[in-house]
């Protein structure tokens, strides 16, 4: 594997990360027990309008890594929020395949934690979809554990 570099930047380059998104939302379909509906109705232009509409609520960070610095392609990316209330959100997080076990998510989720601690968050969290709860572990080692568990009634 190339070197990795990271950038950072903010909800303006949002679409950046659409490539990627699109593998986020493609790999929790496949992974969805209940829920696969949602993944198959969401897109990408929902899940920005939604980044957008947060960002005006509170600050909004963008974190890339990318292996090629002249192509500027993109193979991991983390989004994180900071709230009025002093909460601090991992609101998306993904690695392409190829490059996973390789730092870059751990690199990503570091970033984004110590913007977080910079800003004075009180609580941080992150949220991990129906399926996927297999990446429970790989938020351990930056200290997230189960506090409480939604459940949600399929209504379609």
């Amino acid at each position: 594997m190339p070197p990795f570099a990271y950038r950072t930047t903010d909800i303006r380059d949002i679409d950046s990360i659409r490539p990627l998104w699109i593998q986020l939302n493609d790999y929790m379909y496949t992974r969805a027990t209940t829920f696969r509906s949602h993944f198959e109705q969401m897109t990408f232009d929902k899940r920005k309008a939604y980044f957008e509409k947060v960002a005006v609520a509170g600050p909004l960070r963008l974190d890339l890594a990318y292996a090629d610095q002249e192509n500027g392609r993109y193979v991991g990316y983390c989004v994180s929020s900071f709230s009025a209330e002093k909460t601090g959100e991992i609101e998306s997080i993904f690695v392409e395949d190829p490059c996973r076990s390789c730092g870059i998510g751990s690199a990503l989720m570091t970033k984004a934690l110590a913007w977080l601690d910079e800003n004075g968050s009180v609580r941080n969290r992150v949220s991990a979809s129906d399926g996927n709860e297999g990446v429970w572990e790989f938020y351990k080692k930056f200290g997230f554990h189960p506090r409480l568990t939604v459940l949600e009634q399929k209504l379609d």
